[in-house]
């Protein structure tokens, strides 16, 4: 099986034709609380982004992927980012953008997928999530994909006036 592909979803790079899906995502103001968004991205600075997306991961430190549906629609992205080369962790965030795309199996194969990626091709220790904990749906994903939660940073993310706490999760690689 390829690394990066599951039985209902694979991974892919990003494409210049992505352009006009990237730059909806990361203007939803909706989608701005996970991912610590503050203001809207530029057209010219996410198509940049992407051109500049084949860098080394060990160089600029992150990635992001499509994921996509085996009929090749796009239901979101993955990111591995804050790579600690040194200390073998990078933190992972992961998006389905449409609702109706959700609960239906996606994020276990992707987070499953991703996860394999990191301990096999990207020789890490470990991944880990951030999540508010007001974020059931994610909450119940990372639990399901035997994510572990490790701690609780109190008063961590500031959205709309009001403080919420942030679960961090935790996936060793015990291999």
């Amino acid at each position: 099986m390829l690394t990066l592909k599951g039985n209902k979803i694979y991974l892919r790079a990003l494409e210049p034709e992505d352009l006009d899906f990237v730059v909806e995502v990361e203007n939803t103001e909706e989608f701005w609380e996970i991912s610590a968004t503050r203001v809207p991205y530029s057209r010219y600075l996410i198509k940049k982004y992407i051109q500049n997306s084949h860098r080394d991961i060990y160089d600029v430190k992150q990635l992001r992927l499509m994921i996509c549906s085996n009929d090749h629609n796009r239901l979101g992205m993955i990111d591995i980012f804050d790579l600690e080369p040194r200390d073998r962790r990078a933190a992972i965030g992961i998006l389905i953008v449409n609702t109706e795309d959700r609960e239906k199996g996606y994020g276990t194969e992707v987070l499953s997928l991703i996860s394999q990626y990191c301990f096999d091709h990207l020789g890490l220790h470990q991944v880990y999530a951030n999540v508010t904990e007001d974020n059931l749906a994610s909450i119940k994903l990372f639990e399901k994909n035997g994510f572990e939660k490790v701690g609780i940073k109190k008063d961590w993310v500031l959205v709309k006036g009001k403080y919420k706490n942030e679960i961090l999760y935790q996936l060793i690689n015990v291999h």
